[in-house]
């Protein structure tokens, strides 16, 4: 099974061994590629619709793993019970639906070693739910696929008793607070320079400037709002940068 950047990067943050459930499926790619490469155990495939879960089911008969790949019909961890798995890919939809998912059943999130996430969207607001309920981030990721940039997250959840508190990356409950260029960027992303990240850090940088020399000569109360998110927007990019100055 040959992936695509996006989805080779979510599978390669899975730590080899586990028994993993893979969330919105989809066409099952990624658990057909883990247990092909012998990088899990066991696989638990689902997602909410019927049609993508029959796609699924046509690549795992045909990859020939229909008596190690388990399809479901769920919505969200509905049909997974508490520690059946080890590891939850939750990748390809919005960080909303990513947060939904999470927070819908405590039990079985907190019951997981460890979870891939990689939202398509307010990647800001995921980082800092994840925070804030105790999770603890282990590793980032970044890529360019198909002109899109793509961020994707190891993260450990919470205990039960953790939930609602923020701690430090080692868990100690330290209370640990990241700042706001840390949660739109990506604090491990920033400290290991990733290269993906400088990338669309100067892209960014480029756009909004052009931008606002596109509406220097104008006025009125939109413009500037505007002018002053995107002013906003480049002194976070000015402050990731400077990392890479370091």
């Amino acid at each position: 099974m040959e992936l695509s950047k996006r989805l080779f990067a979510v599978a390669s943050l899975v730590t080899p061994g586990k028994r993993i459930v893979d969330i919105g499926t989809d066409h099952a790619y990624i658990p057909i590629y883990l247990m092909e490469e012998k990088k899990c155990i066991s696989a638990v495939a689902m997602d909410v619709n019927e049609g993508p879960l029959q796609r699924a089911e046509e690549h795992v008969q045909k990859a020939g793993l229909q008596n190690r790949i388990t399809l479901r019909l769920s919505d969200g961890f509905e049909k997974l019970e508490p520690f059946e798995v080890e590891n939850a890919i939750i990748a390809g939809m919005g960080g909303g639906l990513i947060m939904k998912i999470l927070s819908a059943d405590w039990e079985v999130t907190c019951s997981l070693k460890e979870c891939i996430l990689q939202p398509q969207s307010e990647i800001e607001k995921v980082r800092a739910f994840l925070l804030e309920n105790g999770f603890v981030f282990l590793k980032e990721d970044m890529v360019l696929d198909d002109g899109k940039y793509y961020v994707m997250m190891k993260v450990v959840p919470p205990e039960i008793e953790r939930i609602g508190k923020i701690y430090d990356k080692n868990g100690i409950g330290e209370k640990m607070e990241w700042t706001e260029t840390e949660l739109r960027y990506g604090k491990l992303l920033l400290e290991e320079r990733h290269p993906v990240l400088k990338e669309f850090l100067l892209r960014e940088d480029m756009i909004h400037k052009k931008i606002l020399e596109g509406i220097e000569e104008k006025s009125g109360e939109k413009i500037e709002n505007r002018r002053m998110e995107l002013r906003e927007d480049l002194r976070h990019i000015e402050r990731g940068l400077e990392y890479y100055a370091m």
